[in-house]
């Protein structure tokens, strides 16, 4: 059974860093894509990066390129989201989820689509003061 486990959200002032977590079980970590995405209140759902544990490369969507970094640590089973340069309207219930990875995916559809396909944990609050 997929099990995937979000923690580190917490309360930061604008300008600040947070790290989540995402451990995951249930599965083979190498042969999975794992990214993020988030919900505000009255907003749709946002991907917003993942990462192919098979062969660690990467996918931002824009509206956190350059401030947010997804990184993995296959012998702990676990991802991280490195946020950095928090904005108030990065407040959001953040979510991590997993899709099986195959060769020629593209991780731009992966993010856009992760909320719907993937298999979701249940989410970490981030709530960025101004």
């Amino acid at each position: 059974e997929v099990q995937l486990q979000a923690s580190g959200g917490g309360l930061v002032q604008a300008g600040g860093s947070l790290r989540l977590s995402c451990v995951a079980s249930g599965f083979t970590f190498d042969d999975y894509v794992i990214g993020w995405w988030r919900q505000a209140p009255g907003k749709e759902r946002e991907g917003l990066s993942c990462i192919d544990n098979s062969d660690g490369s990467t996918y931002y969507a824009d509206s956190v390129k350059g401030r947010f970094t997804i990184s993995s640590d296959n012998a702990k089973n676990t991802v991280y989201l490195q946020m950095n340069s928090l904005k108030p309207e990065d407040t959001a219930v953040y979510y991590c989820a997993t899709v099986r990875t195959f060769p020629g995916i593209e991780l731009m559809m992966v993010v856009a689509t992760l909320a719907d396909f993937g298999s979701s944990g249940q989410g970490t609050q981030v709530t960025v003061s101004s």
